[in-house]
């Protein structure tokens, strides 16, 4: 997932790592009230950019500090991952609401960027800055997520799902080729991890790139299913129906 090369020791699901992830559930679950609230009071836009401030606080400084502790590698450094690439669409998301970015923050944002909340590639521990700055960045992914689709009300649907599945296989032909070039490894696409992975379940190169595939396609897919459905339910004798799909 994403590199971070320091000396320090963190322990997966220690006790830090369960409260980040505590506090990824508390946080998730308070921004959905809060989104609906804001964008009843007209102040989404105001809310937003605020968001996308916070998230470029962390996102910036992580990758600064990264290069400076681990020294510049062609084959680590870059922000070629698509956690990092998340973040970066998620600012943009934050301030604008821009249907496709909001889209991709969606569908990158929940189930990938979780992959490395459960499985961080992580050496710092608490209080070390580099452990504030990636799981802050991590988090907030996630929350502008949750806060853009069930909070302001930005649901996918079919065509962004197919543009968010063409966007991503053009991330992978571009680093996979980039990766072919330059001997780097980004987003796993050349070669499997070194050290034992849920990958060593889907086969040997380039099997398990094919099992992925058709795993994230799946996933987006449920992922896009009840907000079409809830979108096409047709209204009752009042309309609640009706309205309910455009608010939510």
């Amino acid at each position: 997932m994403d590199r971070v090369v320091v000396a320090a020791d963190f322990e997966a699901y220690g006790t830090s790592h369960l409260v980040v992830a505590l506090l990824l559930l508390v946080g998730a679950v308070a921004l959905v009230p809060l989104g609906r609230a804001r964008r009843r009071l007209g102040e989404a836009d105001r809310s937003g950019r605020v968001f996308a401030v916070a998230m470029v606080a962390f996102t910036v400084p992580l990758q600064v500090v990264g290069l400076v502790r681990s020294d510049w590698d062609l084959e680590r450094s870059l922000p070629l991952q698509l956690c990092d690439l998340a973040a970066i669409v998620a600012v943009y998301a934050l301030w604008t609401r821009t249907r496709w970015a909001v889209a991709l923050t969606y569908y990158w944002g929940l189930p990938l960027t979780t992959q490395a909340v459960a499985t961080p590639d992580l050496s710092a521990d608490f209080p070390d800055p580099v452990f504030v700055l990636f799981w802050g960045m991590h988090l907030l992914v996630v929350w502008a997520a949750v806060y853009l689709t069930w909070g302001l009300g930005v649901t996918p649907d079919w065509r962004d799902y197919a543009r968010t599945v063409a966007v991503t296989l053009g991330w992978a032909v571009a680093v996979f080729g980039f990766n072919a070039w330059s001997g780097a490894n980004y987003g796993y696409l050349n070669a499997k991890p070194g050290a034992a992975s849920v990958l060593d379940l889907l086969g040997d190169w380039p099997t398990y790139l094919l099992g992925e595939a058709l795993i994230v396609l799946a996933v987006w897919a449920l992922m896009t299913w009840p907000w079409v459905r809830r979108a096409a339910t047709p209204p009752d004798a009042t309309g609640t129906s009706a309205r309910r799909a455009r608010t939510t």
